[in-house]
């Protein structure tokens, strides 16, 4: 676009409030790319805000392949309930727990983990926009006390921000306590969106990546499974209670 528009880096760095040598280094893929430059680029080429899109689109892209076609389902659910058994869910976790999760895996590199990291804080902005969803998480009481040696700072933030997104309007979080025992929701971990075009549409990992699960039937079963593991969790103020004890030693 800057060589279509006859303008060297020092012209489009003066227009764009960057030096040439800076023009320079995001052009050679030495500085990156952010929203702030992308938006100038669009300002003086008059794109419509091409260059701004595509940035958004390259955020999507550092969700694995087969996790995408539920982040349409997430973006646009009114309600989302999701359950965990081992992890504290990621539209709830710290910047610092999402990469101590992430590098459990021994075959990414640190670049591709950053990556991951940015991508899954990026979810979490639905639940920053002027109308998000409503968001009802369960967790089992020992993902609240699941941290390696060394690990208790992050631990104790990651807990205390459990407890921040809980006093928002939007978010509900509760607890299964130890005290439960054996319960339904141990098979693994689901989610759930929905929306007022697509009705309900259910997630699930696994090992291999995960599963949109949208016919009728097995969203049925989704929604039954879920009904049973929020049975067994405590009431929202209790929950918060039991976070705070756990973490109280922490801080």
């Amino acid at each position: 676009m800057r060589n279509a528009a006859g303008m060297s880096q020092e012209d489009f760095g003066k227009r764009a409030h960057y030096s040439g040598s800076q023009v320079s280094a995001v052009e050679l893929g030495q500085r990156p790319l952010d929203e702030v430059y992308l938006a100038r680029a669009d300002e003086i080429f008059e794109t419509g805000g091409l260059f701004v899109a595509m940035l958004e689109l390259a955020k999507r892209d550092g969700e694995p392949i087969w996790f995408r076609p539920w982040l349409e389902a997430e973006r646009n659910a009114t309600q989302l309930r999701c359950f965990h058994p081992t992890l504290i869910p990621g539209l709830l976790q710290t910047e610092d727990y999402a990469r101590a999760v992430i590098r459990t895996d021994s075959r990414l590199t640190e670049e591709e983990v950053e990556k991951l990291v940015a991508a899954r804080m990026e979810r979490q902005a639905i639940l920053d926009r002027e109308h998000p969803p409503q968001l009802t998480a369960v967790i089992d009481e020992s993902a609240l006390r699941r941290f390696a040696d060394g690990c208790e700072k992050v631990m104790a933030e990651q807990l205390m921000h459990l407890v921040a997104s809980a006093e928002r309007q939007h978010v509900s979080v509760h607890v299964i306590p130890a005290s439960a025992g054996l319960y339904v929701g141990l098979d693994g971990p689901l989610i759930l969106a929905h929306s007022t075009e697509a009705g309900w549409v259910g997630h699930l990992d696994d090992q291999l990546g995960g599963n949109v699960a949208d016919r009728t039937e097995d969203v049925e079963t989704l929604l039954a499974k879920w009904e049973s593991v929020r049975n067994d969790a405590l009431p929202r103020r209790q929950s918060l209670d039991l976070i705070k004890e756990i973490v109280r030693p922490w801080i």
